[in-house]
């Protein structure tokens, strides 16, 4: 069965962690969507400068044909509008997205001790402004972060499953 995964969210949620021992879980791939992005794409964050439409486009359109080109895969990708979740499904159709659901104090308190990370702290509310939820008629789920990442993996499993049915 191929797995094509997106773990979603902004900045600071868990997309990672979550993404990376999700894949290790199911025998797949895992790739960070950070490590996609343009270079033009990080210098623009990293200087605190949230990206545009025309930004975000092509990295997502990459995001969808790295989903595409393997059977196995997990995406660690924002993903924040459900224009850019389209993007990446016109170049991958069968792609399940994992909302992580966190609240705002726990992102800002994570993305100020994350001094390695290009994405500033400063750069929270654009993201939240952002965020639009799965909606009725994508296939995945929202989990909360806030739990057991043991809980957040059998969840995720479990929806994955279920999506296949």
């Amino acid at each position: 069965m191929s797995v094509r995964i997106v773990v979603m969210g902004p900045s600071g949620c868990g997309k990672s962690t979550v993404g990376s021992a999700l894949a290790e879980s199911m025998g797949a791939r895992f790739i960070d969507g950070d490590d996609l992005h343009p270079l033009t794409n990080v210098e623009k964050m990293a200087a605190g400068i949230p990206l545009d439409d025309a930004d975000r486009m092509p990295w997502l359109r990459t995001v969808g044909a790295t989903l595409h080109g393997e059977d196995r895969i997990v995406i660690a990708c924002s993903a924040l509008r459900r224009r850019y979740r389209d993007a990446i499904r016109e170049e991958s159709p069968d792609t399940f997205f994992v909302e992580l659901v966190v609240d705002r104090a726990t992102l800002e308190a994570r993305l100020t001790q994350r001094a390695e990370h290009f994405m500033p702290a400063s750069l929270l509310d654009s993201q939240l402004e952002t965020l639009e939820s799965l909606q009725d008629g994508e296939a995945g789920v929202r989990v909360s972060a806030s739990l057991a990442l043991d809980e957040e993996l059998r969840l995720i499993r479990e929806a994955v499953q279920a999506s296949a049915l």
